[in-house]
């Protein structure tokens, strides 16, 4: 019954430090993940009230109930469909709602970032996420891991606090305070959780990255930090395609992040 209601979906930066001030990433450059027709291979449905990018792999190669949700940045969608289909082509049902409801960052800078912000606080942007999160449980999937980018991953890491995914993983996380957000992660968190930072990350320095390392020393459930040299924040979203070093970042990181959840949905 899940496949037939996911085939019917089908069918049917910032960056904060430790006191918060906010550094825009730049728009998506030229090197996006894509299809190899670079034509988007889901589709948007609502879900719950929300608008969502739905990609499922082909039937009877994926497990219906677990899925991944994707949590992007300040500029939401776009070229971030096929960006999508990546995960999906690595093998997971792929969810990724527009809890930016529909009002993105300007990449024209038409808009001020603080003027913006105000507009998608916690307390807005949350109840789109977790209404998701909740009809897929609805309809059967048992397992969910989330992939937060930039903006995204001050919200993977609310629901690591919470329990409320099984497993998360990051890049560039926005808007964490250091080290309060993972002193608290450690202390009721049973998700698996896994970060990826860059060296000229201006925002989720290397000292910063590194402290949230010793905090999470002896966590349980399990914790990897992987740190990603040459490159600056935003790279796990948009990368140079005549710079091999952000490339290979990039990808880099799709592949450690994939693994993670893959490796940590339950048997």
């Amino acid at each position: 019954m899940l496949f037939s209601t996911l085939a019917s979906f089908l069918l049917s930066a910032l960056v904060v430090n430790v006191q918060g001030a906010i550094v825009p990433q730049a728009p998506p450059s030229d090197h996006i993940f894509t299809t190899p027709s670079d034509v988007p291979t889901g589709r948007n449905v609502t879900i719950a009230g929300v608008n969502t990018y739905v990609n499922t792999p082909p039937r009877g190669t994926f497990d219906p109930k677990r899925a991944v949700v994707i949590l992007m940045d300040v500029f939401g969608f776009g070229k971030t469909d096929n960006f999508t289909d990546t995960w999906a082509n690595a093998g997971f049902a792929t969810f990724m709602p527009d809890y930016l409801h529909g009002d993105p960052l300007p990449q024209d800078n038409s808009i001020p970032l603080d003027t913006w912000i105000v507009n998608h606080t916690e307390a807005i942007t949350t109840p789109l996420i977790l209404s998701v999160l909740h009809a897929l449980k609805e309809q059967g999937v048992e397992q969910i891991g989330v992939a937060g980018y930039c903006f995204g991953g001050l919200y993977a890491t609310r629901l690591t606090q919470n329990n409320t995914v099984s497993v998360a993983t990051m890049a560039h996380p926005s808007l964490l305070v250091v080290p309060d957000d993972y002193e608290k992660v450690k202390a009721v968190s049973r998700v698996p959780v896994q970060i990826n930072s860059a060296e000229l990350d201006t925002g989720l320095t290397p000292a910063l990255a590194d402290e949230i390392d010793q905090v999470m020393v002896g966590y349980k459930p399990g914790y990897n930090h992987t740190a990603w040299a040459g490159v600056g924040h935003g790279f796990a979203v948009s990368a140079n395609a005549s710079d091999p070093v952000q490339v290979a970042a990039k990808e880099g990181a799709f592949k450690v992040m994939s693994s993670w959840i893959s490796t940590h949905f339950r048997k």
